[in-house]
């Protein structure tokens, strides 16, 4: 077993282990109701970065690996299809990766829409300034498109990673003076790297694992929490993932979803749904909470 898959299957069973126990249910259940009325399709400022673009993300990479993920085994036919459906009910945020495979995907999709109105974020593992330089240009390609709206270094654990990848940064920040992207960030996986990121100013927007059962997370909920808050403060973007922790939650959508609307720390959040009718009862619940 590879170790990803067998972290993944480790981080399942703990979470699974963790909403059977009692101080979770408390958790869970001690969610209040919301103070005012949420939409997916609301639309939202991602920090300073002056984008705009739907509350909701349509993820595109559950158990997204080796170019492979729960939506983009779909098809790119039936992904694009599934991401036409969020777009025709006020969805406008694309959220793609190299490791998912979604690029083709999400590019059949484009080529039926206005570019302009729609956001497009993906994340790149390039570690040194060479890699990062040609994921931008076969990025693009695969994306069809002129410029990103959104580029992450994906998954960072290091905590000094602001200093050892400078070089892989120094290129994003000249892309965005360029206008070849419009933002950069991280997505992190150790709350090490989450604490960089908060400091870091380079960072425009970060993708951060939220729920309120601390599954497939950085560290405790509190402990995250607190931290997002210190990157919010700062005028960061802050996008939360994660959110049904990776299917531990599935059967606790509403106290989920509503612990994410009611912390006030996110911007937007991203969840991949695998089929249409998925889709319309997540955007269903999300109005209802």
């Amino acid at each position: 077993m590879l170790r990803r898959d067998f972290l993944h299957h480790t981080s399942r069973a703990a979470a699974g282990a963790l909403l059977a126990s009692s101080g979770v249910a408390k958790r869970l259940a001690a969610v209040p109701a919301l103070p005012q009325k949420f939409s997916a399709a609301d639309t939202v400022t991602l920090g300073r970065t002056g984008i705009q673009t739907s509350r909701l993300a349509m993820g595109t990479g559950t158990v997204g690996v080796g170019h492979h993920s729960h939506q983009t085994a779909l098809g790119i036919d039936g992904l694009s299809r599934l991401l036409l459906n969020g777009h025709d009910n006020g969805l406008r945020f694309f959220d793609a990766a190299d490791s998912y495979g979604s690029h083709p995907h999400v590019a059949d999709a484009l080529k039926h829409l206005d570019r302009t109105k729609v956001t497009v974020l993906t994340k790149s593992w390039s570690r040194t300034a060479p890699e990062i330089r040609a994921d931008l240009d076969r990025f693009r390609k695969e994306l069809g498109t002129d410029h990103l709206d959104i580029v992450l270094m994906h998954c960072l654990t290091e905590g000094d990673w602001t200093t050892r990848y400078q070089p892989v940064m120094d290129v994003l920040s000249e892309a965005k003076q360029k206008g070849i992207i419009r933002a950069h960030g991280c997505s992190c996986h150790s709350i090490e790297a989450l604490r960089a990121a908060a400091k870091s100013s380079w960072v425009d927007l970060d993708l951060a694992r939220v729920n309120p059962v601390g599954a497939f997370m950085d560290a405790d909920p509190d402990t995250v929490i607190s931290v997002l808050r210190t990157m919010k403060s700062s005028g960061k973007a802050v996008i939360g993932m994660k959110i049904l922790g990776q299917g531990t939650l599935r059967n606790r959508q509403d106290e989920a979803l509503r612990f994410a609307l009611g912390l006030g720390v996110l911007d937007a959040f991203s969840i991949g749904a695998e089929s249409i009718a998925e889709q319309n009862d997540l955007m269903k619940r999300i109005a209802a909470a």
